[in-house]
């Protein structure tokens, strides 16, 4: 990721202000997404973004952090003295916005909450942290994810400063990660499923956040188009756009930032920079451009910053940068519209087609992620056997492929390793006729009698025997969430060749391969000892 030291030339637009006094997180108007705006509720005029990128030390690349160490975070919104530190100096640069990259749902944010809805700020939170997000280079939409992004959710939804989340950022960062695309299109379709069977505000948005590259433009139509017959469920709600491009000599032809307009001119939701920092965004980009978030409030390891904490962290202490940006926001009111004066015009646009520089398929999708389905699989230890088993019977394994080049997914595929491999060594059990001998491997397993667990029949009929087919989405709010720390993660290492398949699950500092026990809809199953 780019970001610069001294921000040699400023954004510019302004927010048009709802007007209204001090609120509480409760009574604080929502904000909501009509066509290619953002619109207060209380009154329709339009909201433009003056946000601040607000986390200390945390590098939001898209990619796990496998360093335990730095793969720790701060929750910035779970700290009232923090809050009440920073926010009178957010509110000079006129901050209205605040974007979090990881938060832990476990803990209690109403002080700062609180806080700066009585300051008229809202927030933007990223769905993933450190060591649970979609990976880049071996993508997975998988049930500890599901977990960690709908805790996330169920933390922050009754704020009504939380103005959306980002279900990913910059997941796709070079030209042969366009696959990770479709874990992540799949992501938003369940959390804005998930949203609205939990009955949570409808204002809450979900949204992704791209880095400035080359397939940026398929990116952009791959996340707003609308493939079959789900609607508007699988397009994100709004698009950020981390970019560093206009700086020193620059201007806004040379920058292509033209260009940029121009693109996004027909988009059918709002975009804004979700990071930016050295651009200046003139009156005619604010038509297109719904204002932008600066890269970054605190002075961290990579020594870029706004403000930098003193006195072990009781005083935060502007840099020249501070007053530069707060100047330059002060000076330039954009033109804005009112909701009732603003009818939207702009389709969906058509979606990308699968070729060697665009390797994400849009329909269909990886299926819906359902913990209820996956929980009816057991486990308690573990064993490295998935090669073994894909290489001796592919078909086994059917259930738990995810490849989104072609399109194929497996109804098991978007469950734990534990869990998959539970399956997966039934499956190989049952198509050797139920010998024991099967499922020996040298000593690591054994059979023992299975019944299915209450609530999984039809679960399990909607898979089908070979795992092939798909569960329903889940209508139950979402158990508890993966934890801050030493959380389950997404990736496949050492999978069977040819074949995307789930591989190592992190507890700690341990990686186990996967978790095995029997499958639920045998009556007799292979249990690795």
């Amino acid at each position: 990721m780019k970001v610069t030291k001294t921000l040699h030339c400023l954004f510019g637009a302004a927010v048009v202000l709802s007007g209204a006094a001090a609120q509480s997180y409760n009574s604080i108007p929502d904000i909501e997404v009509y066509g290619q705006h953002f619109f207060y509720t209380n009154n329709g005029s339009q909201f433009y973004l003056r946000g601040v990128a607000y986390q200390q030390n945390y590098q939001p690349n898209g990619t796990a952090n496998q360093d335990s160490e730095k793969s720790r975070y701060t929750d910035p919104l779970a700290d009232g003295n923090a809050c009440r530190r920073d926010i009178p100096l957010l509110k000079e640069i006129h901050t209205n916005v605040l974007r979090v990259y990881a938060i832990d749902p476990t803990q209690n944010h109403d002080d700062c909450m609180e806080q700066l809805a009585s300051a008229d700020i809202y927030v933007i939170a990223d769905l993933g942290e450190p060591n649970t997000s979609i990976q880049s280079d071996d993508p997975n939409w998988d049930v500890s994810l599901y977990r960690r992004y709908t805790g996330v959710i169920d933390a922050l939804q009754k704020y009504r400063n939380v103005l959306g989340f980002f279900a990913g950022n910059e997941n796709v960062s070079a030209g042969n990660q366009t696959a990770a695309a479709a874990f992540v299109k799949a992501a938003v379709r369940d959390t804005k499923g998930y949203i609205q069977s939990q009955n949570y505000r409808s204002t809450l948005g979900v949204g992704y956040a791209t880095a400035d590259v080359p397939t940026r433009n398929e990116l952009a139509h791959y996340f707003a188009c609308e493939p079959g017959n789900e609607g508007n469920l699988t397009r994100i709600d709004f698009w950020g756009y981390n970019v560093y491009s206009w700086c020193g000599d620059s201007n806004y032809a040379s920058s292509n930032y033209g260009e940029r307009v121009d693109f996004f001119s027909d988009y059918p939701v709002p975009v804004f920079f979700a990071e930016y920092g050295f651009e200046v965004l003139f009156g005619n980009m604010t038509e297109v451009f719904s204002g932008g978030i600066v890269y970054e409030w605190f002075k961290g390891e990579n020594n870029y910053g706004l403000v930098e904490l003193q006195d072990n962290g009781a005083t935060a202490s502007p840099y020249p940068d501070f007053t530069s940006l707060r100047d330059q926001l002060a000076s330039i009111s954009p033109t804005s519209t009112t909701r009732s004066a603003y009818t939207p015009t702009n389709s969906a646009p058509a979606c990308p087609t699968v070729q060697e520089s665009w390797r994400a398929e849009a329909s269909p999708l990886p299926p819906p992620v359902n913990p209820q389905l996956c929980a009816c699989e057991n486990a308690e230890k573990y064993g490295d056997t998935f090669n073994y088993i894909c290489d001796q019977d592919q078909s086994a394994c059917d259930g738990i492929t995810h490849n989104a080049t072609t399109g194929e997914y497996g109804g098991i595929s978007g469950c734990d390793p534990k869990d998959q491999l539970a399956w997966v060594a039934n499956l190989y059990y049952l198509g050797r006729n139920k010998a024991s001998t099967a499922c020996d491997f040298e000593g690591m397993a054994t059979t023992q009698a299975a019944k299915t667990a209450s609530g999984c029949q039809s679960l399990l009929e909607a898979v089908g025997t070979a795992g092939t087919g798909t569960a329903a989405s889940p209508t139950v709010r979402g158990t508890a969430p993966v934890g801050t720390e030493g959380a389950a993660r997404s990736g496949s290492s050492g999978a069977a060749a040819g074949t995307f398949m789930p591989g190592f699950v992190a507890y700690g500092n341990t990686l186990f391969a996967a978790y095995v026990l029997i499958a639920l809809t045998s009556v007799a199953g292979m249990f690795i000892l």
